[in-house]
């Protein structure tokens, strides 16, 4: 907490004006073109890795980066938090681009992969089936690349099956058909602070690098 109060000191000491001057027009509304979808994790921060600035993404941040599927309906079948934010991201603020991020090490994973049934706390036990589903296609042995640890298999697992609820929504259905949202399934290694895109043909993460980042901007 210190170090937080004096970080607000510093940043309002040695702001740069350009920064002054983004958060004036930022005042009066905001138009991200993404939705970020991350862990509340304190060593993932997608503005740093990212290198974006503020107002350029829409964050959502929960315990494993879980989106809980919606009914036939468009109501979240468990919390309403999320499905709150795919709404108003993709109907008032018109996102292009819904990216699921998931991490390394990941005590949600961790948890899920000892099994859900040991955890003590209630609510974070309840919070956490929404990663079932990975942990099954785990068990059948579908992760994209089998050399990581396991809940680091999980965790690459959880991000495409959180991209799969996603696509439950109808607004995120009514837009992608019309060919004006995209989803993306990234995974960020903490350790060597890596960012991998999912690429489907090859069904394993890719390292986003100057190469991969041309590929992945020739489909914008």
């Amino acid at each position: 907490m210190k170090k937080l109060i004096q970080g607000i000191v510093d940043f309002r000491r040695n702001v740069r004006e350009g920064y002054r001057e983004a958060f004036g027009k930022l005042a009066t509304g905001q138009s991200p073109d993404t939705l970020f979808i991350a862990c509340s994790d304190s060593r993932v921060v997608p503005n740093t890795f990212a290198s974006t600035d503020p107002g350029d993404l829409f964050v959502l941040r929960n315990i494993g980066n879980l989106v809980p599927p919606c009914d036939g309906h468009g109501v979240s079948l468990s919390d309403e938090s999320e499905a709150a934010a795919i709404e108003f991201s993709t109907q008032i603020l018109s996102v292009t681009d819904i990216i699921v991020c998931g991490h390394s090490e990941c005590g949600a994973m961790l948890a899920i992969c000892d099994g859900r049934e040991r955890v003590q706390l209630p609510n974070l036990k309840s919070w956490l089936r929404h990663g079932e589903t990975a942990l099954a296609s785990l068990q059948r042995g579908q992760a994209p690349d089998h050399t990581l640890a396991r809940h680091n298999q999980l965790s690459q697992l959880n991000v495409l099956s959180q991209i799969e609820n996603i696509k439950s929504y109808p607004s995120v259905k009514k837009r992608m058909s019309e060919g004006n949202l995209q989803l993306h399934a990234w995974w960020f290694d903490i350790a060597r602070a890596d960012v991998y895109a999912y690429e489907e043909e090859l069904k394993r993460f890719v390292l986003i690098d100057e190469v991969e980042a041309k590929r992945l901007l020739d489909r914008l």
